[in-house]
C-alpha cells in the first residue's frame, strides 16, 4: 500500500498541511510534536518525493464573480491514446476548465468549469468545447449549491486502514 512507504510523523504532516498549509514550520512542527529542524527536512523531503505538489489558497469563485460551475461530460470519437492525449493538452490551454479527469464508462472525459456567467460559458462550449478535434458529444451539468468540497486525501481513513494491516 503506497501510504506505508510513509512512517506517522511523515502522515501527520501531510494531514496538518492539507488542513493548513499557511502555518509556519514551528507551528506545524509542534502539531506532529518534533522539532523545526527535522519538520522541515521532512516537508523538504515529502516535496522533492512528490507527495506535496504545492500550496494553493481556496479561492471562493462565485465571490470573485464567476457565478456559474458546470460538469461537462464529454465523448470522444476515438479512444486512442493520441487523441486522448491530445484532448487533454487542449483542455490544460482552456482557462475555463479547471480540472479534467478521464473516466471509464460511457464518458470518457469529465470537466469541472467555471465562467463568470451564462453566456461566456455556452460561448466556450459552443466556440471551444463542441468544436474540438475529436469531440463527439458533451452533456452539461450546471451546478446549483456545493454541499462539500474537502481538499486531499481523508488521512482518517488511510490511518485506520494501516492499524488493521499492524
Amino acid at each position: 500500500m503506497p501510504g506505508t512507504r510513509l512512517d506517522e510523523i511523515d502522515r501527520k504532516i501531510l494531514a496538518e498541511l492539507q488542513a493548513d498549509g499557511r502555518m509556519t514550520n514551528v507551528e506545524l512542527a509542534k502539531r506532529v510534536g518534533i522539532s523545526a529542524p527535522p519538520c522541515l527536512r521532512r516537508v523538504r523531503t515529502l516535496e522533492e518525493q512528490g507527495f506535496i505538489r504545492g500550496y494553493h489558497a481556496d479561492v471562493d469563485a462565485r465571490e470573485l464573480g464567476f457565478e456559474v460551475q458546470v460538469f461537462a461530460m464529454v465523448g470522444l470519437v476515438s479512444q486512442a491514446e493520441k487523441d486522448l492525449s491530445a484532448f487533454e493538452e487542449k483542455c490544460a490551454g482552456w482557462p475555463l476548465v479547471r480540472e479534467c479527469h478521464m473516466l471509464n464508462g460511457e464518458v470518457d472525459f469529465i470537466l469541472k468549469c467555471v465562467a463568470p456567467d451564462l453566456r461566456s460559458f455556452q460561448t466556450f462550449l459552443t466556440e471551444e468545447l463542441t468544436a474540438a478535434e475529436n469531440v463527439a458529444s458533451v452533456k452539461t451539468s450546471l451546478v446549483i449549491r456545493g454541499a462539500k468540497d474537502d481538499p486531499g486525501v481523508p488521512f482518517d481513513v488511510l490511518e485506520a486502514r494501516l492499524a488493521q494491516e499492524a
